[in-house]
Order: C-alpha cells, then sequence, then structure tokens
C-alpha cells in the first residue's frame, strides 16, 4: 500500500517536473524521507500528503485517492450537485445563469458535463442530434463531434484547437483518466483527426491575430454569430464536486451578435 501511494506521488511530482529534492525542501522535510515514502519504506502521514499535495496542486480527488493508497481515511466529501447539503450552491449558480440569459451560461463538471443550464444554452442544446442530447451531455464531445456543433462551427479548426489543447492540458494536469478516456475519444472523430494532421504539418488555421480571444462562431441559417466565453471556478472548495465545477458564460463578440442577443432578449 506504502509502496503504491510512493508510486502516485513519484508520479505527480514528475507531472509538476519537480525533483525530488526541490520539493522535498519546499515542504520542510528532508530529501531522504521523501526518498523513502516514494519507494514505500515509510507511510506518509495525512498531514505530509496534504502539504505534498499542495505543493503539486494536486486536485481533491486524486488527494483522496492518495490517503487511501496511504491506509488513511479520504479528508474531501464529494455531494452529489442535487444533494441537500449543496441546495445553497445550486440555487446561487442558477440564479448566475438565469439573470445571464439571453446569453448563453452553463455549469460543468470535472469532465465537462452539462450539469446546470440557462434557458439559451438548453435551446442551443436543443439543436444537436437526439444521440448526442442524452444525458450527461458533454461539452468537449458535443462541440467536437462531426454531427454535432462541429458542423455549425464557422472558424472550426481555431475553436477545436482551443477545445483539444484545453482537453489535452486537462488531462496532462489533473491526470484524471475519464479525461484521458475522453481525449482518445475525441481525437478519433474524422474531423479532429484530420485537423490534428494539418496542425501537426504546420497547417492549422491561426485565426485572425488581431482579434484578443478565440471567438466561438456559430452559423444558425444565413447568420455567423461570434462569441466569447469566460470559464469562473470556486476560489476555496473542500469538496470534490466543487473543485471540480466550471461556469462558462458566452458573450457577444461583435456587434452583429449583439443586435441578434438583444432581438432575442426583446
Amino acid at each position: 500500500m506504502t509502496v503504491e501511494v510512493g508510486s502516485m506521488l513519484r508520479q505527480w511530482r514528475s507531472r509538476r517536473s519537480l525533483s525530488q529534492l526541490d520539493l522535498a525542501y519546499e515542504v520542510g522535510v528532508s530529501p531522504r524521507h521523501l526518498s523513502f515514502v516514494e519507494t514505500g519504506r515509510s507511510r506518509p502521514s495525512p498531514a505530509l500528503l496534504e502539504a505534498l499535495s499542495e505543493r503539486l496542486d494536486v486536485p481533491l480527488r486524486e488527494r483522496n485517492s492518495l490517503l487511501l493508497a496511504a491506509g488513511h481515511a479520504p479528508r474531501y466529501t464529494e455531494e452529489p450537485l442535487d444533494a441537500d447539503a449543496m441546495a445553497r450552491v445550486r440555487s446561487s449558480v442558477q440564479r448566475l445563469l438565469d439573470a445571464h440569459n439571453p446569453n448563453m451560461g452553463m455549469a460543468l463538471d470535472g469532465t465537462w458535463n452539462v450539469v446546470l443550464a440557462n434557458d439559451t444554452a438548453v435551446a442551443l442544446l436543443e439543436l444537436l442530434p437526439r444521440e448526442l442530447q442524452a444525458a450527461p451531455v458533454n461539452l468537449f464531445r458535443v462541440s467536437l463531434h462531426p454531427e454535432g456543433f462541429a458542423r455549425m462551427t464557422h472558424n472550426f479548426d481555431e475553436w477545436a484547437t482551443y477545445l483539444l489543447d484545453l482537453l489535452r492540458r486537462m488531462t496532462r494536469i489533473t491526470g484524471d483518466r475519464r479525461l484521458a478516456d475522453l481525449e482518445r475519444e475525441v481525437s478519433s472523430y474524422p474531423s479532429v483527426a484530420a485537423l490534428d494532421g494539418r496542425l501537426a504539418r504546420g497547417r492549422g488555421a491561426p485565426g485572425d491575430r488581431a482579434e484578443l480571444l478565440v471567438p466561438f462562431q456559430l452559423e444558425l441559417g444565413d447568420q455567423v454569430l461570434s462569441f466569447f466565453s469566460t470559464l469562473t471556478t470556486f476560489g476555496s472548495p473542500r469538496d470534490v464536486t466543487l473543485d471540480e465545477l466550471t461556469i462558462e458564460l458566452f458573450y457577444p463578440a461583435d456587434e452583429l451578435t449583439e443586435q441578434w442577443v438583444a432581438m432575442m432578449q426583446g
């Protein structure tokens, strides 16, 4: 068991590109002791695991895994978003999303499944084929699937490159196997595989470098609507669900889209 937690810590240290010596000094333990922990010769205390996890920026879900691997009880709860304990948080997030109408807004879990949405986002998701609307609706999947929003995305190469970079970065940073599985899935889509090929040959569409943000340009009928988005997370979570929750809000990126949104509001 101590060998397993040592191996897990070594993987996290490698993921963060930290030497054993640097990590030991930064958390205030001897390099010898950290070496014993990583090789399974010493069982780390919960306090040491917390200190190491803080420095290595280990997500709360994986901190629980480290504690279990070392023979300790998990420290962080994982309440479902529909649990009574989450009622205040859930209603607050939903109010935020509803106040953002007629712009799109949604709340996403750790793998970017949509867990809450406002009316505008729900209406947009209803444009998807029925099979892609089946719960849980995953934003990476429906954005990159050839029958999903990919067929309606005017600047697919540019927007998909941003999404793929984000997904791959999340997978690398968190070490989450669910994200790794999702990355493999979307990378197998013909449109994504073709884009990866173009990027490998240096032929991916860079977009307009004069723009401040990568827009999401959606083709609706004969209109091309352009949006940018913001991502918001909780600042001091002590629960796995809240640690992984992200709120994405979309805003008009040009005057035409702003007029369209205003018309929707009217």
